[in-house]
């Protein structure tokens, strides 16, 4: 797909989806042993299947805790959504994008799955004191390494104190860069695993060993 085509997955303009039309898809996947149905369609990342770089993300990383607040950062359709939402229904669940029809589609999807623990929100309706115990996210890297570098500053010093993030990113998109630099802006990074061209991320808050030591 070319670039001005790749562009509307960050678009927050309905006219710009309108322009490239509507083609609803069934998409079907496994993870952790459960199978998912969900709809998606033209303007949305990887709109016609299960994109290889999440398919990758749930086969490494482990199940999220029974309960606690989950941020899907950049949603798209839903996939990482609604698998936090059914394996940990005690969950609240944040699905946020700027692509409209990103959050229409996953609004669509909890029906289908009959989902109660998902919230579906523009970036900047989440409220501000919400601290998240889990982040998943396969983050838009091709929105440039600045705006990569806003969006992670944005919501990474909002996971709780043992909160963890988990990120998937393309190796030969600069995964271990990433990494170093999350490492420079005061986290911890552990590579979980590489698998088909994608490396898997675990980052939490830096833990203060003097600190830690004292109690």
């Amino acid at each position: 797909m070319n670039s001005g085509a790749q562009q509307h997955y960050f678009s927050s303009e309905e006219g710009d989806l309108a322009n490239i039309g509507s083609a609803v898809r069934d998409v079907n996947w496994n993870a952790f042993g459960l199978d998912f149905l969900a709809k998606s369609d033209r303007g949305v990342f990887s709109y016609d299947h299960l994109d290889r770089g999440t398919a990758v993300f749930f086969s490494l990383v482990p199940k999220p805790p029974e309960q606690g607040n989950f941020l899907d950062l950049g949603c798209g359709w839903g996939p990482m959504s609604l698998c936090m939402a059914k394996l940990a229904p005690a969950s609240k669940v944040w699905a946020i994008d700027v692509n409209p029809r990103a959050r229409d589609l996953v609004l669509r999807n909890i029906n289908i799955a009959q989902l109660k623990n998902i919230h579906v929100e523009t970036p900047d309706n989440v409220p501000s004191d919400i601290q998240f115990d889990l982040i998943w996210s396969n983050p838009p890297i091709r929105i440039g390494k600045d705006a990569l570098h806003e969006l992670l500053l944005r919501w990474l010093p909002r996971l709780s104190p043992a909160g963890e993030a988990w990120l998937v990113v393309q190796k030969n998109l600069g995964s271990d860069s990433l990494a170093q630099w999350i490492q420079e802006n005061g986290y911890d990074v552990k590579r979980l695993g590489s698998k088909k061209g994608f490396r898997v991320l675990c980052v939490t808050h830096r833990v203060d060993i003097t600190t830690e030591a004292t109690r």
